[in-house]
This record gives structure tokens, C-alpha cells and sequence, in this order.
């Protein structure tokens, strides 16, 4: 890594107010006619257009994603819809310096998750190779999301700051980790004891006379999502609240033009990145939390740039007085990003709002067809030698692509083998002694790949693919359930937090049941049907269940699971995955995908 610079360049550029990871938000609306009201008692000829490109949930995928993950859906002229090989830093480095090209006034944000969840290229160096590549592709801002608490807050702060790993210490002899060139902004995340913000809440970027305020948010349900460890002396505050306190606040400081960067996301109707989703009016295209919020977001705030759910978007959803503003959302791991453009009132020194166009907001793809930008290519080239004795470590083979991350339906082929192997590592009487195993979706980070992604032959996985699928190295848990509170957790799948948008357990093998998706809530899991090994489930019976330790203590939405008792803690859910894959395929005998017929759907 190059010397630190004496002054860096966002120092430059950006008024600090705040730090944090996230992506930015965007509004744009048409330069009017000379003589023309825009409603701020602007003209023609006083207005600039701000470009602001945007992008949310990269995951560390410095390396272009495989499997499933590694495309977008994109609609066709004639309705039908084509997948597009997209991601890697390589490439979104490209985009957004081509993008930036004629367009004096740019500024690039992000909604948060950047890391955490990372494949092992990123992972095992706790991020530091994707920061380093955020410095490099001229990142301005970002809000933090929820897996940037995946290691701590200390931990986070380090990402901020810099400074050598407490524990790892530093990768290369002779280079300090010099951290985020960027500021990382948690506007709604305070310390419990002083009520601060655990980093700068906004930050005011600033050039040639044009002023733009950035407020960082993530999820208030972070604590639901993240290890008890993660968030421990923290608190995470509704998000409008936030939201419109701080707008108050630029606005007393001069800064009219506010854009919030929130890691909460929205549900799409259409799963093509290109749809209309202000049709067949204005933000009619797009459901879940993020509507909410846009919806009471202060009119002070011009754009919202979201993350969180992985979707993709471009809507129009009107503020609280009426005027249209934009809501963007660019996927995940870097297969796309937002082209916004935000015009500015020098007068006024805020956006113009009256009109917004629909293509003021677009998503792009981050296609594999273009030139790769050089310096990101050198960058993943060095890590990937340090990482290169552990990543490339054959352990197992498979006949063809299991799907995870990439599965249409609840249940996963690779749900599936992982809840296996988390069975087999904790079945033994002084292993645990677990009856079933039960896996959070969430948890299942990509697909296992057949075509080789390195040099290892098609079907062989490697530890780094193995850690690509399984990141979190959580530590497998076997607890006391009664059958009663099995029944429960797995009510709890679609039914209070989790009823928008169910969350499905993958389950180990023996275990089956009836998701009846015509009923609501709870009762979509069809009591009666819920059996272990062919025998019905006895609400009075205390079953030994395996689980990691996210899901044992209530993440994602399963409260019931920290009434658990008699815990047993086993090895991590990636020893046990790789364990699995070793002892269960071989080059002449490669594993198959299952079935994925535990879980009998009705629709």
C-alpha cells in the first residue's frame, strides 16, 4: 500500500460531520427554461447538475461474484428478461470513472454493508483489501450498515481510523493500515452511556460553491440482525427521527441540499434491475420498510440513497409536502450502480425539486465486457498471494452448481448440506448430542460453484469458496428445545418481524413439514405436519437442537431460540461445512446436489 498522503483527499472535498459506511441517495430534476419559476424562485442559467453515483451492500466482492450472485436480471424491449454477468471492483472502478467523465460536479456515495459477509479474499484480512479499493475508486461518503458492527464497534472504528489489527496485527512488514479515506456516518447510532454518536453523524461535501449535507443512517433493527457482541453498548434510533433532526441542523448550518444515506431497504415488484418502478404512478413499484420512511422524511432532504435488501431500484416516492424525491437501491456486490442526477440552485443553494424525471435516476450495470481498471487488478493480485496458502486449499467436489444464495425456492440445496453438516459435527453424545440442525438463510452468503473460478479444475471447491458461502465463522451451538418452542421458531419464520418477508430456516435431514403460503402468519406452518424422522413432533418433548451462535441468540427474528437451554458449544459452522464437504465427496465419487424436499410448499 502506498505512504499515507499528507492530506487526504476527502479532506479536501468533504466538510466532516460524520463517519461511517453507506451508500448515497439521489434527486434529480430537469434545468427549466430562462425566465421559468422552478418553485425556489430559480432560472435558467443559475442551476448546476450534480452527478451523484451511488451503490449499497458490496460485501467485499473485490473478485466478480460467482454463481447466481454474480449476475442481474435485466427486462428486454419485448417483456422477456436476460441475465447479465456483472461485479467485481475491477469493473465498478471502470464504471464509475467512465461515468464520471464530463461531469465537473460528481460525488460518489454508498448506503453501508461495504463489508462483513466478505469472501475470504476480503474476509481474512478483516476488510482491509476493500477499503484500500474504496480509497482507490474516489468513494466520498457512506453510512454504515448492520455488518459493519459484525466485528464491533472498536473494530469498526479501526476501519475508520486505521491502525494494525489488535489481534492479527499487520499483513504486510512495513505497511500500517491507514483506514477509510471516506467518513463513515451513523446519524441514529449512539453510545448508551453518553447518547453521542458512535461516529459523525452528517458530512457537508463542498466544490466550486456547490454544497451538498450527506446524513448516514443504518437499519434501526440492527440489534435483531447482528451478534449481541456486535452492537453491545450502542443504541440504534428510529430513522425519520434521526433523519430530520440532523436535516434541522444543516439547515441552521446553510446547507440546503441534504441527502440521506439509509441503510434500510425496500421490496421491488419486479426482480429486473431496469423495471419502472413508478408505474403505474409514483413509487407504486416498490413495498417495505423504506416506503415508510420516504414517505415521512423531512421535505429539507432531496434524495434517499437505501440498501440493506439487495434489490434494485430507481422510484419516485413524494415527501411529505407532495414534491416528488428519488429512492434508489443498487443491488449488491457491486453488479450495479445509481446514476443520479441532482440540480442546484446557486441561489438558493438547494436542489430543484418541482419536476423529477424518471431518468434523472438510473441504475446501471457494472458489466464484465469492459476494460478492467488496472490499479484494482494490481490490488486484488497482492492480496490474493497472501491469501493464496489458505484460500486454494482443496476440500472438497461437487457434480454441479448447489444453489444457495441463488435459490428460488424457501428451501436451498445448499441450506441443505450446510444444516447436514452442522448435524453431523454436533450429533455425537460428547459433540453435543444434536437430533436436528436449523440454519438462518441470511447466513448463506453465496452458491458453491462447479466452472473453477481459479486454477483449482471445474468442481473442486476450495477453502476460499468453502468461506465465500460461509463467512461469519460463528461457533455451532446444541441447545434444549421443547417441541412447543421448535413449533414456535418455526412459526416465527413468517409470522411478527419476519411476516412481510419470511425468513425460512433450512433444516438438516429427518426434519420435515407444510408451508401452507395461502394462510397468513403463523398458521402458514401446517402444525400436524411438522415430523422428525417420520415421527410426528411432540410439543412436550425436550429435542437437542444444533444452530450457530447468531441464530441461538434470537437474530433474525426467532426470539423464541434465546429461551433455549443446556447449551453446548461446538466447533464453527465453516470447520463444520468443510469437514462435511471432505468427508462426504472425492474427485471420483463428487458430492450431488440434494433434493431440497424437506419443506413441501403449498401456494
Amino acid at each position: 500500500m502506498p505512504a499515507r498522503p499528507q492530506r487526504r483527499r476527502t479532506i479536501s472535498r468533504l466538510t466532516i460531520g460524520a463517519a461511517v459506511l453507506a451508500a448515497a441517495a439521489t434527486v434529480t430534476a430537469t434545468a427549466l427554461p430562462a425566465g421559468a419559476d422552478t418553485g425556489h424562485g430559480a432560472r435558467a442559467g443559475r442551476t448546476v447538475d450534480v452527478q451523484l453515483l451511488s451503490f449499497n451492500d458490496f460485501h467485499g466482492n473485490l473478485e466478480p461474484p460467482q454463481g447466481s450472485s454474480g449476475t442481474v436480471e435485466e427486462l428486454q424491449p419485448d417483456g422477456s428478461k436476460k441475465s447479465v454477468a456483472a461485479g467485481g471492483v475491477e469493473y465498478l472502478a471502470q464504471s464509475l470513472r467512465t461515468a464520471r467523465k464530463g461531469h465537473p460536479y460528481s460525488v460518489t456515495a454508498a448506503a453501508g454493508d461495504l463489508v462483513g459477509a466478505s469472501p475470504l479474499l476480503s474476509g481474512l484480512f478483516h476488510d482491509e483489501p476493500t477499503i484500500e479499493a474504496m480509497n482507490k475508486l474516489g468513494l466520498d461518503v457512506t453510512s454504515v450498515g448492520n455488518h459493519e458492527f459484525d466485528e464491533g464497534r472498536a473494530e469498526l472504528t479501526r476501519l475508520q481510523k486505521g491502525g494494525c489489527h489488535p489481534k492479527d496485527g499487520c499483513y504486510v512488514k512495513g505497511r500500517k493500515f491507514r483506514g477509510a479515506d471516506f467518513p463513515y456516518l451513523t446519524a441514529n447510532v449512539t453510545d448508551e452511556k453518553s447518547g453521542k454518536p458512535l461516529l459523525k453523524p452528517y458530512t457537508v461535501w463542498k466544490h466550486k460553491g456547490v454544497k451538498i449535507g450527506f446524513i448516514g443512517l443504518t437499519l434501526e433493527g440492527t440489534p435483531d440482525v447482528v451478534s449481541a457482541n456486535g452492537v453491545k453498548g450502542l443504541k440504534f434510533h428510529d430513522e425519520v427521527e434521526t433523519i430530520n433532526k440532523y436535516a434541522k441542523v444543516l439547515d441552521r448550518q446553510g446547507v440546503k441540499a441534504i441527502v440521506a444515506l439509509i441503510h434500510e431497504g425496500g421490496l421491488p415488484a419486479s426482480t429486473s434491475y431496469n423495471y419502472n418502478c413508478d408505474s403505474p404512478g409514483p413509487g407504486d413499484g416498490i413495498s417495505g420498510p423504506i416506503t415508510d420512511i420516504a414517505k415521512h422524511v423531512t421535505p429539507k432532504v432531496d434524495a434517499l440513497v437505501t440498501g440493506h435488501t439487495h434489490q434494485a431500484y430507481a422510484c419516485t416516492i413524494p415527501d411529505p409536502s407532495g414534491r416528488p424525491r428519488t429512492v434508489t437501491s443498487a443491488a449488491s456486490y457491486g453488479k450495479l450502480y445509481t446514476d443520479t442526477t441532482l440540480t442546484y440552485d446557486r441561489r438558493t443553494q438547494d436542489i430543484v425539486r418541482t419536476r423529477v424525471k424518471a431518468p434523472d435516476a438510473v441504475n446501471h450495470v457494472v458489466n464484465r465486457t469492459q476494460p478492467k481498471a488496472a490499479d484494482m487488478t494490481s490490488l486484488i493480485a497482492r492480496w490474493n498471494k497472501l491469501a493464496a496458502p489458505v484460500a486454494n486449499r482443496p476440500v472438497g467436489h461437487i457434480s454441479a452448481d448447489i444453489a444457495g444464495r441463488g435459490a428460488e425456492a424457501p428451501e436451498s440445496p445448499l441450506g441443505d448440506v450446510i444444516s447436514d453438516a452442522q448435524l453431523e459435527a454436533t450429533k455425537a453424545a460428547d459433540k453435543g448430542g444434536a437430533q436436528l440442525a436449523l440454519m438462518n438463510p441470511g447466513g448463506i452468503r453465496s452458491d458453491l460453484a462447479f466452472k473453477a473460478s481459479g486454477s483449482e479444475g471445474d468442481g473442486v471447491v476450495t477453502y476460499g469458496e468453502a468461506f465465500t458461502v460461509q463467512p461469519f465463522t460463528n461457533m455451532m451451538n446444541v441447545v434444549d428445545l421443547t417441541g412447543a418452542q421448535l413449533l414456535t421458531a418455526l412459526q416465527q419464520q413468517v409470522s411478527g418481524p419476519n411476516a412481510a418477508s419470511p425468513k425460512i430456516l433450512q433444516v438438516s435431514k429427518g426434519l420435515t413439514y407444510t408451508l401452507d403460503m395461502k394462510k397468513s402468519g403463523a398458521d402458514r406452518v401446517v402444525k400436524d405436519s411438522v415430523k422428525l424422522n417420520g415421527t410426528a413432533l411432540d410439543p412436550a418433548k425436550t429435542y437437542r437442537v444444533a444452530m450457530n451462535e447468531f441464530l441461538a441468540g434470537g437474530g433474525d427474528g426467532f426470539p423464541v431460540l434465546k429461551d433455549a437451554k443446556n447449551k453446548y458449544v461446538g466447533p464453527s459452522d465453516l470447520d463444520a461445512f468443510t469437514a462435511y464437504l471432505t468427508a462426504h465427496s472425492s474427485a471420483s465419487d463428487p458430492l450431488t446436489p440434494p433434493k431440497a424436499d424437506r419443506i413441501t410448499v403449498v401456494k
